[in-house]
């Protein structure tokens, strides 16, 4: 397996372009089965579970083929109607095809979901939706067997829990459904609107996406069509906190700030310079940054996946922090490994009580998610000496040329392959 080694102690400067989103790439893909005509996808990044999610498409029908950052999918084959285990255990956001391939088809069978370790995030939430689309649901050999005998139902549903995965799923069902969708409580990150918006070229009748309460009438059909998607909010407060705990200066180039609001006010209170421009953030270190307690929250709060780059941030601080998990509940396995390399980290429930140290000392560490390597190659960039990072395949789903992109900004960073 491929390892990143890191020499750390290098001040970060100079230009970093911030890539699509991955978040808005993967529902947007599943989004074109909605359609037999050619779509045209830009800004997509270069990312595992990119590759994983355009070889999906492809098995099931849909031909597709990436070019640089574009995605063009094609007229559409017949369609499978089953996602099998060996494409859905690679990637948590596979559970999309349910919706797709339940408006197109009528039917699915999806394998359970598998993705990163960092709690069940069960998919009752989605399944409680389609049954009020008059979907029926049956769990048989580890498969989830969905059907419907005409075409869904538009229904009003009110989801118990803002979760991102079963609003896009619930919208990518209710736009081709007979009559009116509205879903209550519906998750508001950027995502979401972005989504909505490539639906709605497509010729979808989406309301409200952003806010608590999305409006959905149901067409017959959706059309092909051009669409770019937004920057990748989580890559680019990943940059920031990198500038943060380097004490360097950075501009990120193609990042809309409006998107991480949360993450910018806090860093800002702590003391780090911070512009906002209108396609790009400037970031500089100018004093020693002050610790700052954070709860994580559904958007706008402050965002699970920045929880542990947060946390590698603070571990260098001088004061204490705390920082509490609130939307998932095994999200701390970053700790153990943050603590090899001289965090003083200590776990309480939901919440992680931090005392800064004076240094970080390199050793080898190991990944157990993609946002906890993340923070990982954060403590890295700032310890003494050389942190080696094993299990890196966690990054490669979400941060497209980490190291190349840090090289550039400065840091003494390389894969090599084990």
């Amino acid at each position: 397996m491929d390892k990143i080694i890191i020499k750390g102690g290098k001040k970060l400067s100079g230009e970093v372009e911030i890539s699509g989103s991955k978040n808005s790439s993967l529902p947007i893909l599943f989004a074109s089965l909605l359609t037999d005509e050619p779509c045209e996808i830009k800004n997509v990044p270069s990312l595992a579970d990119v590759d994983t999610t355009i070889n999906f498409l492809n098995f099931i029908g849909k031909k597709t083929i990436k070019t640089g950052n574009t995605v063009n999918t094609f007229v559409s084959k017949k369609y499978k109607h089953v996602a099998p285990y060996d494409l859905v255990r690679k990637m948590r956001a596979s559970v999309l095809v349910m919706g797709t391939l339940l408006a197109r088809l009528k039917r699915v069978d999806v394998s359970l979901p598998g993705g990163c370790s960092i709690g069940a995030r069960p998919i009752n939430i989605h399944l409680e939706a389609f049954r009020k689309m008059q979907v029926k649901i049956s769990v048989d050999e580890g498969y989830v067997k969905l059907s419907a005998d005409k075409r869904l139902k538009g229904a009003n549903i009110k989801l118990h829990f803002a979760s991102v995965g079963a609003t896009e799923n619930i919208l990518l069902a209710a736009v081709l459904a007979e009559g009116k969708t509205v879903i209550n409580n519906a998750a508001c990150e950027p995502e979401i609107v972005d989504l909505s918006n490539f639906l709605n070229k497509m010729g979808a009748k989406i309301s409200g996406s952003g806010s608590k309460r999305i409006v959905v009438i149901g067409v017959k059909k959706l059309s092909g069509t051009s669409h770019e998607v937004i920057p990748d909010r989580i890559e680019a407060a990943t940059y920031i906190i990198s500038a943060a705990i380097t004490k360097g200066e950075i501009v990120l180039k193609n990042a809309a700030a409006v998107h991480i609001k949360t993450v910018i006010e806090k860093l800002k209170k702590s003391g780090l310079l911070i512009k906002e421009m209108k396609n790009s953030i400037y970031v500089k270190w100018v004093k020693n940054l002050k610790p700052q307690n954070i709860k994580t929250a559904v958007y706008p709060g402050f965002p699970t996946d920045v929880q542990a780059q947060w946390m590698a941030l603070q571990c260098l601080l001088k004061g204490s922090a705390v920082i509490e998990e609130n939307v998932f509940e095994n999200r701390f396995m970053h700790v153990l490994e943050l603590q090899r390399l001289g965090a003083n980290l200590t776990i309480d429930g939901k919440k992680v009580y931090v005392k800064g140290v004076n240094k970080l000392s390199g050793a080898p560490v190991m990944v157990s998610d993609l946002r906890a390597g993340a923070a990982l190659v954060l403590a890295g960039l700032a310890a003494d000496e050389k942190t080696t990072i094993s299990r890196i395949y966690h990054l490669d789903r979400g941060y497209d040329m980490l190291e190349k992109k840090l090289r550039k900004l400065g840091a003494d960073i390389k894969r090599v392959h084990a």
